[in-house]
């Protein structure tokens, strides 16, 4: 398969849809094959024990966890907005899911993918009912804060549905030495039939795009304005400008990968030709 680069907006909008407008049409200029936003309920998916836990903003004051997650929401009329924008300009979007009533709303949308964060990778309730209601959406699946034990029977609860399994680190920004890129090499060992991608959260490109000549067919980043805005995701993402040289690079390797099989390349056949005098 083509390399296939996922723009992760997730919550650098900051709960504002012009931001998130501009980001879309960011990801569409740098190459991105799609772009995903984040939805969730909060008063569902965040435990109750962070409810009352005080909170620095984006936007410079202090409020409790739940109503700066609240605040961090776009509406269900603002993501159909969004939906609408992104194919008017010709990139697909869709969303990571973190409970119940976010799967049923999302999947509204003719999007191509549906995606599982690692935070709720060993949900079984959310994975059931994903599962269940897909219809035609490919599921990926992002497996940071897994054990192999628990992505091996995600795999094997998935397998018949073809689903896209990333490899990942959560944390944000990963420390390169807890990378484990060859993580990408071991899940290729054991499901060949699946497509398996890297979803990174460090900072710099060169280890994402490392991930393609381990065998990633789809990789993701998350996409910012502005690296230094406050926030749990700027600081691990890439700005439109990064992104693009991201791009590149990873479709390059991609391009150079070749089958594996040596042989004489068109090209080398005139130097052959006159170098050894064949």
């Amino acid at each position: 398969m083509t390399l296939h680069v996922i723009a992760e907006i997730g919550i650098n909008h900051d709960g504002s849809f012009e931001i998130a407008k501009q980001l879309i049409a960011a990801a569409k200029e740098a190459g991105a094959d799609s772009v995903k936003l984040q939805k969730r309920l909060p008063k569902v998916s965040v435990p109750k024990a962070m409810w009352d836990i005080q909170k620095e903003t984006p936007w410079g004051d202090v409020e409790s966890y739940l109503a700066y997650k609240e605040h961090m929401e776009l509406s269900p009329r603002q993501c159909g907005d969004l939906w609408r924008y992104a194919k008017s300009i010709g990139i697909p979007l869709f969303w990571s899911v973190w409970d119940l009533p976010s799967v049923d709303e999302v999947l509204c949308f003719e999007a191509p993918y549906i995606k599982i964060p690692s935070a709720k990778a060993t949900d079984q309730i959310l994975l059931q009912y994903v599962k269940e209601q897909h219809g035609k959406t490919r599921i990926i699946v992002s497996t940071g804060m897994c054990t192999m034990e628990e992505v091996e029977e995600i795999v094997a609860y998935l397998y018949d549905e073809n689903p896209i399994i990333m490899a990942c680190t959560s944390t944000y920004p990963s420390p390169k030495e807890e990378l484990n890129l060859r993580t990408v090499r071991t899940y290729k060992a054991m499901w060949p039939d699946l497509d398996i991608g890297w979803s990174g959260h460090e900072v710099g490109l060169a280890t994402t795009v490392a991930t393609v000549a381990m065998g990633a067919t789809f990789i993701e980043r998350h996409i910012t304005l502005d690296r230094s805005r406050k926030g749990t995701d700027h600081a691990a993402s890439v700005e439109p400008n990064g992104f693009r040289r991201l791009i590149d690079d990873a479709r390059a390797v991609d391009a150079a990968m070749g089958d594996g099989v040596k042989r004489v390349m068109p090209g080398e056949r005139a130097p052959m030709l006159k170098l050894r005098g064949i």
